[in-house]
This record gives structure tokens, sequence and C-alpha cells, in this order.
């Protein structure tokens, strides 16, 4: 039998989410970095729209393979079956070690240079539940997710960024002068 290798937007959104909640990350608390980072720039920031641009990110096939396969990496450097020294590279997320970073920038980037920009102070800032993911990562709990947060991070940058387009596109469509022209940011 042909191992199944496609998958719809719909079951990437739900096995995304599933294995967010597996590694204890939900999509509020993505939703609310994002809402946090935009709410610094514009007053008319919608806690909804926050979620359903995680929501829309979510369901995107290269996010899909990266948040599948970083999980898949911390995982398995949490079980100790990684070899030689990247085991403990990953496990114990080395400084000087940016292959988890560019994940993160790989998300953020699908909404340009402001995106990287988000994911940039994200990363460095450390808000909400990236937070939470670094210190439980760099505890002697067992946990890894030296790939996870800066996945999530990235996500949250792509989630605030796309909701500052929307907040920008429904400001120039208040102009009478603008042909009114639907678009999914």
């Amino acid at each position: 039998m042909k191992p199944k290798l496609y998958y719809s937007r719909e079951e990437m959104l739900r096995i995304n989410v599933q294995t967010l909640m597996e590694r204890g990350v939900t999509l509020e608390e993505i939703a609310e970095v994002a809402f946090k980072q935009q709410s610094k720039y514009n007053n008319n920031v919608e806690f909804r729209i926050c979620l359903e641009s995680v929501e829309k990110i979510l369901s995107l096939r290269d996010i899909f393979h990266l948040l599948q396969l970083g999980a898949e990496i911390d995982r398995l450097a949490e079980e100790g079956k990684l070899r030689g020294p990247i085991q403990d590279i990953i496990r114990y997320d080395l400084g000087v070690f940016g292959v988890d970073e560019i994940f993160g920038i790989d998300i953020a980037r699908l909404y340009g240079a402001i995106g990287q920009t988000n994911f940039g102070d994200i990363d460095v800032n450390k808000h909400g539940v990236v937070e939470k993911l670094n210190l439980e990562g760099k505890s002697a709990n067992g946990r890894c997710h030296t790939f996870l947060d800066d996945i999530v991070g990235g996500i949250a940058a792509a989630a605030s960024t796309r909701v500052a387009q929307i907040i920008t596109e429904n400001e120039a469509q208040l102009d009478p002068n603008v042909e009114k022209i639907r678009f999914d940011i």
C-alpha cells in the first residue's frame, strides 16, 4: 500500500494543531503573541483576526513540513535518539546553532521583510508561549524545544504581519476612490 504523502489544507491544519498540543502549545497562545506584538503598532487589532491568521498559516504546506520536521527533531533529541555531537547541540539548544532560527525566519518570510523583522523581535524578546517553550527547553525536565520555540515564533510573526496587512487593507478600502477588490491575504 502506498503511503499518504499529500494532505489537504484542513488535514494539515488538524495535524499541526494536534502536534502543537502534544508539545504543550495552543493556537490561542500563539495568537496572543501575535496580538501583543501587533497591538504595539495598531489599536484596531482584534484577537479573532490573530487567531484566524494563525490557523491560516498552520494550513500551509511549507509550514506543515517545517512544523512536523522540527517537532520530530525535538522529540528525537528528548529521547536521545540523535547521533554524535548533534544530539547534545540540539538537546541543549547551543546558542551558535542557527538552523532552528532558519525555520522561524522561513515561516515569517511568508510576509516579507516585516515578517522577518517581527520574528527577530519575538526571537530576541521571547514573548508569551515562546518564552515558556524556551525556558522549558532549557530546564532539567527533559523537554526539548530547540526547533519548536522558533517555529512558534515564526508563526506568531507571520500572523502578526498578516493582521497588519488586513488592517491596512481595510483602511485603504475606506477611501471612496479605491476600487473594492477582495484579497485573501
